[in-house]
């Protein structure tokens, strides 16, 4: 397995396939289908300092190619997240785990990240900075370099494991945000987040998500999530974790070769429940197929020209 290993942010993982968050819940809840410690790691569900009952239904609507969500970051709480749900998963998977964390202050993030950060479990912390700021007059903390940056900087003040800062795509210059947080003390850079996206439903000409809009994944995505990861693997020094649209083991060698050191695989977890750990068992033989012998040395490999 060691041709498949690569090291992220310090932290040595047996392959690069991660489940992104929001798409695996707890980990626990996949135990059931499979030994999920055949994974890289996982990136639970977006946690918040309160507990979240999420958005209003239809929160979901499916299009060509994807899907739009828009949940709103359901979730207990991050104290019933440490007290409940890291038990059971710690059951289950043991491996150190990505925590995502959201929040709607700068406050917020630092309070959940510093909780999170004591807890055994945790190796990373995957900040998503994608919520809207709610003393920024809504838009949200990824739109703008100072505020991403200014996160980056709480987070770091009150923690000590590494801090991975997940970037929206919903932005006219990813690479200026990237670059504020690498600035600010970021470890590294995961990207993209949800694409905004919306349908109507030409019965009742109404929009079929509650929120109007919400957040598009899918295969749909993935030549964007790959511009994305490109442009800012080539523009900082640490390392990037990609996804988008990520479904098959050739789409990970493909964001390797873009500069991702680890790839998630997001809204392919709901179409396939076993999608990561097929991934994982189809690389061997894709890698031999392109004639590739270990995928740390594919690493921002492709050429240009």
């Amino acid at each position: 397995m060691d041709r498949l290993s690569v090291n992220l942010c310090g932290i040595k993982l047996d392959n690069p396939v991660i489940p992104a968050s929001g798409t695996f819940g707890y980990g626990y809840e996949f135990a059931e289908i499979y030994d999920i410690n055949c994974l890289g790691t996982f990136s639970f569900k977006g946690t918040t300092k309160d507990p979240r009952f999420g958005n209003p239904t239809p929160r979901i609507a499916e299009c060509t190619a994807g899907m739009i969500n828009a949940v709103g970051l359901q979730n207990p709480g991050v104290d019933k997240v440490i007290t409940e749900e890291l038990p059971k998963l710690k059951a289950c998977f043991h491996k150190p785990v990505m925590a995502n964390v959201s929040g709607f202050s700068v406050e917020d993030y630092a309070y959940t990240c510093e909780r999170l950060d004591k807890e055994e479990q945790v190796g990373w912390l995957e900040v998503n900075v994608s919520c809207p700021n709610v003393h920024g007059g809504g838009m949200s903390f990824g739109t703008n370099p100072e505020a991403a940056a200014e996160v980056t900087r709480a987070v770091k003040r009150v923690t000590t494991k590494p801090v991975i800062i997940k970037l929206s795509p919903n932005v006219t210059d990813i690479v200026s945000i990237a670059k504020a947080c690498e600035d600010a003390g970021a470890d590294g850079i995961s990207l993209i987040n949800t694409l905004l996206g919306m349908r109507i439903d030409l019965r009742t000409k109404k929009p079929i998500i509650k929120n109007t809009m919400g957040g598009f994944s899918g295969p749909a995505i993935f030549p964007v999530a790959l511009r994305m990861v490109y442009q800012v693997a080539h523009a900082v020094k640490i390392p990037v974790v990609g996804m988008g649209g990520v479904s098959t083991a050739e789409d990970v060698i493909e964001m390797m070769l873009a500069g991702a050191t680890a790839v998630e695989v997001g809204a392919q977890n709901l179409v396939n429940p076993t999608a990561c750990k097929e991934i994982i068992e189809d690389l061997p033989a894709v890698m031999d197929q392109y004639h590739i012998n270990s995928l740390n040395e594919i690493i921002g490999g492709v050429k240009n020209g």
